[in-house]
């Protein structure tokens, strides 16, 4: 949980013992302008310390912050926040892949094979560990150092961002892979790379939870 900051704590007390309140009310009883306080309405009432009604005003809401956070963020789809991923050919080199990874400023590249299905991730710390060493960037293909599937850990669309959080931190990984499940003629499953959710997407959609406008009450 996040530290409050005076005013905050302030406006909770306020809204505990009055509420339901107006942000107009709120503001005259702390002597301030209403858009002043209005950033600090947006971060109490995202977090669930505070509901905001139309027409009504603030409430105080007694389950706090953990309910709020677990039932916003569970509203959320992968396919909500996911960015584009990239994609190198498995044949590619391991200079092409160190060379696509900074141009596009990835942390990861996801593999594929020659019908675009997912073969394996390759890391930027994969990419550091090869080049210290005594390997032919140019001849060695990225195929050679990637994590192969099974092992990678993917997400789909439908995922739940807060489950794809989870398995970030889990393993410790910058990105998921997000794909599509295909099973061919043969009955093997294959997975199509459509995007990829990162550490930075979700830290994307907190920001943007928290800095969202509430409505005028």
């Amino acid at each position: 949980m996040f530290d409050l900051s005076q005013r905050q704590e302030r406006i909770i007390e306020i809204v505990r013992k009055q509420g339901p309140i107006t942000g107009e009310k709120i503001a005259e009883i702390l002597d301030v302008t209403r858009a002043a306080l209005r950033p600090d309405l947006a971060i109490l009432t995202m977090s669930g310390y505070l509901e905001a009604k139309p027409r009504v005003g603030y409430t105080y809401k007694s389950e706090g912050f953990h309910n709020a956070i677990r039932r916003i963020l569970n509203q959320y789809r992968v396919r909500d926040v996911k960015s584009m991923p990239v994609v190198i050919p498995e044949t590619s080199s391991i200079y092409d892949g160190i060379v696509t990874l900074f141009t596009e400023d990835a942390g990861t590249i996801y593999v594929v094979d020659k019908d675009n299905y997912l073969t394996g991730v390759v890391s930027r710390k994969d990419f550091l560990k090869t080049a210290l060493g005594q390997t032919d960037l140019f001849k060695v293909p990225v195929s050679v150092i990637m994590t192969r599937m099974p092992n990678v850990i993917t997400c789909t669309l439908d995922d739940k961002v807060v489950e794809a959080a989870r398995k970030i931190v889990t393993h410790e990984i910058d990105s998921l892979p997000v794909v599509k499940v295909f099973v061919d003629d043969r009955g093997d499953e294959k997975l199509e790379v459509v995007g990829r959710i990162t550490k930075t997407n979700i830290a994307r959609l907190f920001l943007d939870l928290a800095y969202k406008n509430t409505k005028e009450v």
